[in-house]
Parts: structure tokens; sequence; C-alpha cells
């Protein structure tokens, strides 16, 4: 039989505490931060001071398991009687594990049913981090988690239910949430839900048959490439902006009620005024040149960032966790180390430097060394650059600096992930092969680098179609081309054939088969004679319904197996 008790455990005395003496015990009388008494036994600790006892508030059981061990379990009641209930559960559960009813596995997730979905949260949460996983990436699922178990209403892992994940995602999508993000949290509760059957948590995942979404069909954002042309315009407009910034005119208003101060603004910076804008600025702080190099500093900053994702394909994240210790520019081929818990698939990666990038980190990299006053280690650890979590904002304004529609007429915006699908798709423009290009996009699957990562627009398809050999009836051989006009198969009239197609006559056709074609003067002159060999009398019949005596032959063999033919009139 199991029993029950409280646990007790041990104290420091309480500095207003008072010690008094009863039935040969001493005890502790105080008052505690609510303002009530409180009293409690005393005892000597292991260091020889006075602590107080505290006895728990709940019960605990204490039972032989299945296997023979004592087990010790919270019961988490207060009252006895409730507990003793608990201890009677916990202790069938045994005899029905010894008598081979339950399984050892079904008792342990007997034992996760009741425990708050937050804790199994907190545990997948940290398997994550032991995985050594993306920090934005696992918080971003718990914050998912945690949104659909107070919207589904999972409180405990019996909880979970297919049917609910489903119902929500439906309401999600009469609330207008995009496909893609819908599939997202369904992939984020299966992949919590597969870890707890691995766990010993759950037998099976009940999400199995909750239906995916067609992201294919609701696109909500369609992304493009930039061209070439555009490319250097945005280069030109991030090198150049920051500085540019201060060098904007003033625009008054033309009408005298607008004329405040208030009322006036500065002229927007375009392509054209950007280098007016520069100069401005540059006279505007020549009494605060420091200020002015940080402005430089920022801009070839931001041009050498989009350069960089053009280059190597890193995503914004990415490329924001690269060190100066990551970069190895003096390898016989210079390659960046991205680590594992920075990049998307959880690998890590060795990203190839083309030459001309490499100079130019060369030169960056030499440039914050020359201001950096810490140890060589420090300077290693150091980010390679200072990439904003606004750097969309950035980019947008570069954007319509520099004179790029944000979005085309087919719907498909620039972002910063659309360097990455830049990437793709000057590589498919260089002719670079298929599998070399999935190798630098870092992709799985080769149709996301083909597909989805190259815009088909921006594709050379005239130039590849005019790269095709001619294929003109002009081109024929010679011999071919004299064949084909003595059998009147060029498209062009001859005087020799007019007896065959004017009415009345009863010259008997060539056959035109393909090796008299081909063979020329000789195939003609064959199929001549071959037809006056072949040429038969008609019967009465044929030539009492008007048929001629010289109108009537058979076909000349050729590839094609003999046949009779009506010559006609």
């Amino acid at each position: 039989m199991g029993s029950l008790r409280r646990k007790t455990a041990t104290k420091p005395l309480p500095d207003s505490a008072e010690l008094f003496e009863k039935k040969g015990e001493t005890f502790a009388r105080w008052v505690d931060q609510n303002g009530k008494k409180r009293t409690a036994k005393t005892t000597t600790g292991r260091d020889g001071s006075t602590r107080i006892v505290v006895e728990s508030g709940t019960y605990t059981a204490k039972f032989r398991a299945a296997d023979g061990s004592v087990c010790e379990v919270s019961t988490g009641c207060r009252d006895k009687g409730a507990a003793q209930a608990v201890l009677a559960q916990l202790e069938r559960r045994q005899e029905l594990i010894r008598s081979g009813v339950v399984t050892s596995a079904e008792n342990g997730i007997a034992d996760h049913a009741g425990t708050p979905i937050a804790r199994h949260f907190e545990a997948y949460r940290e398997h994550r981090v032991t995985q050594e996983l993306n920090q934005a990436r696992i918080k971003s699922t718990q914050s998912r988690l945690n949104r659909l178990a107070t919207e589904c209403g999972f409180k405990r892992l019996a909880d979970l239910s297919g049917e609910l994940l489903t119902r929500w995602l439906g309401q999600q999508l009469a609330a207008d949430m995009g496909a893609g993000t819908r599939n997202e949290y369904r992939a984020e509760m299966i992949g919590f839900a597969n870890w707890c059957v691995r766990s010993g948590r759950l037998t099976v995942n009940p999400f199995g048959d909750v239906p995916r979404a067609n992201a294919k069909a609701d696109q909500r954002r369609k992304r493009r490439a930039l061209a070439e042309t555009e490319l250097d315009r945005l280069l030109h407009v991030a090198r150049w902006r920051p500085l540019a910034e201060y060098g904007r005119e003033t625009v008054r208003p033309e009408t005298t009620e607008e004329a405040k101060r208030s009322n006036w603004s500065m002229a927007p910076i375009t392509y054209d005024t950007l280098a007016d804008a520069v100069t401005l600025a540059q006279e505007r702080l020549t009494d605060n040149p420091e200020f002015a190099r940080k402005l430089d500093q920022r801009g070839r900053e931001r041009a050498l960032i989009y350069r960089t994702l053009v280059l190597t394909g890193l995503r914004r994240g990415e490329l924001a966790s690269l060190s100066v210790g990551s970069m190895e520019l003096d390898a016989p081929t210079p390659f960046a180390v991205l680590a594992a818990g920075d990049e998307k698939n959880g690998q890590g990666s060795e990203i190839p430097l083309r030459a001309d990038l490499v100079v130019e980190l060369r030169e960056w990299i030499a440039e914050k060394r020359a201001g950096f006053t810490g140890s060589d280690s420090e300077f290693s650890n150091l980010p390679l650059f200072s990439v904003p979590a606004s750097l969309l904002r950035a980019l947008n304004r570069d954007l319509k600096a520099a004179g790029i529609p944000k979005t085309d007429e087919r719907g498909r915006a620039v972002d910063v992930h659309a360097m990455r699908m830049t990437l793709a798709t000057m590589l498919n423009r260089a002719g670079v092969a298929p599998r070399t290009a999935q190798e630098i996009m870092r992709h799985s699957d080769i149709r996301l680098t083909m597909a989805t990562y190259t815009d088909a627009k921006l594709l050379n398809v005239s130039g590849a179609l005019d790269s095709l050999p001619k294929l003109s009836p002009n081109n024929l051989p010679d011999r071919t081309r004299e064949a084909m006009r003595a059998t009147g198969t060029d498209g062009k009239t001859d005087s020799r054939f007019a007896p065959v197609f004017a009415p009345g006559t009863a010259v008997t056709l060539h056959s035109g088969a393909f090796p008299d074609i081909l063979a020329g003067e000789f195939g003609a002159k064959a199929s001549k004679e071959s037809d006056n060999k072949n040429r038969t009398k008609p019967t009465k019949k044929a030539r009492s319904e008007g048929f001629s005596d010289r109108a009537y032959g058979v076909e000349t063999k050729g590839l094609e197996p003999s046949t009779s033919a009506l010559r006609t009139q």
C-alpha cells in the first residue's frame, strides 16, 4: 500500500522571529510580509545555524512501481482525501502495467497528459536550442505555438486536436491570412507534435491529416529580380544618398497664404539631382568634416551590403551574422564561413567570394581596423556590416531615388530577398550550369533555383531562339532543289506541267515517291519508264463511265506499298 505525506524543508530563521519552548521543542514565531502571524518548528542546520522547518502545502504520494522501484509523486492536492484518490489511480496504473494491459510507454504518456502545455513548449524550445538553431527562428516558433495554444484552446497535450487546428486555419483564411503564412503555422504545430511523439509525450501526431493550403494559388509575396541597369542605378544611389540627404534644396510655396516656414519642404532626391545634392551637402558640411565622413562611410557600407547580397546570395539575417573573423580572404579561393546556427537550413556553408568583391571587402576591413582600438581577437568578433533590421525601408528609399519601380506591371515587388533572386537570374542568363547554380544558391531542390528564384522575364528568350539553326527550304542541297523543280514540288509553275493540270488531257502524273526525288534525273526517268510498263487498259465498265484508256494506271513503287490510283483528267 502507498502512503501520503507532506514533505518538509528548512529555511533561514526570519530576522524578526521570536523563539519559544513548547513541550520540550523549540519553535519560532514571526509576522510574515502579509501581516500574518506564523509559527514553525526550528532545527539546527549543517552550519550550526538555527533554521525553521517548513511543511509543503500539498501531499506527496509514495508507492511501489511495476518494476519494483519506489516512486514519489506530488499529487498537487492540499486535501488529503483528494490526494488519496490520486494515489489510488497511480497504484491502479501500476497494476495494469504488471498485468500487461498498459505498456510503460503508455504510462509515461499518461504522466505527461496533465502537464500544462506551456511547460512542453519550454522543453521543446530547450531542445531546439541544443540543436544550435537560429535564435530568431526559435523565437518565431515559440511565438506561433503560443498563439495557437491560446486561440485553439490547447491547455494540455490531451487537448491537441487536428479538427481544432483545421478550424483555426479556416478562420484565418476568412480573415485574409495568406496561404504561405497558414502553412507556416501548420508546420510549427506539426513539428512540435512530432517532437512529442519522439520524446514519449504522445503516441501519434494528431495533426497528420490537417490539409495544407495551396500557396501557389494564393501567392501574396511575389518578387522580381533587378535588371543589370536597375542594379547599377541602385548601387549608385545607395552609395551617395546618405550624404545627398543633407544637400536637398528647400521648396517654398508659391502662394503668399502658404508662405509660412511650417509649409516649407525639402526637394526629393532623384537620380538626376543626386550629384548636385552631394556637392551641396559637402559645401554645407565643410565645418563638420567628421559628420560628413560618417555619412560617406554609411553610403559605402550600404552599397557594399547590396553588392554582397547580390554576389553571394546571402539572406539578410545571414549577412548580419557574419563577423570579420568569418572572412577567409587570403585563401586560394576566398570564402566566407557561415555558421550552422546562422543558416536557414542549419547546416553551415562556405560562401565563395568573387575577386572584385574580395578587393572591396579587404579595403572595408582595413578601414574598420584603423579605427578600432581593441585587441585582434575582439576585432575578429566584430560584425562585418551594421545591417539594420529596417534595411527594407532604406532599400525602398533608394529604389525611389533611383527611379526604379517598387512593383512592376505584374504586381511583383522588389525587397531585400529579391537580391537573392537577382543572383539566380543572372546565373541563368550567364549560362551557368543548373547544378552549379543550385550549389551557389544553397538550394536542396533544383526546382527552387530554376523556377522560383529565376525571373523568366529577364531571360533572353528571343536571343535563345535566334541562336537556333535556320530551318528554311531555301537551304536545301542543289541536287534536291533540282529534283523538286522537276516534280513541281518547289512551289513554282513550270510550262512542262501545264498539260497535266489542263482539263481534257490524259497525261499520267509523276508518282513523287521519296527515292525518285532524291535520285534526281535518274529517278524521274525510271519513274516514267515504270509508268509506261504499268499502264493498263481500263475495262468496258470504266470506259462507259467516261474514263480514257490512257487515264488509268498503277502507282510506281517507292517507300510506300504499291497502291492503285485513278489518273484523273
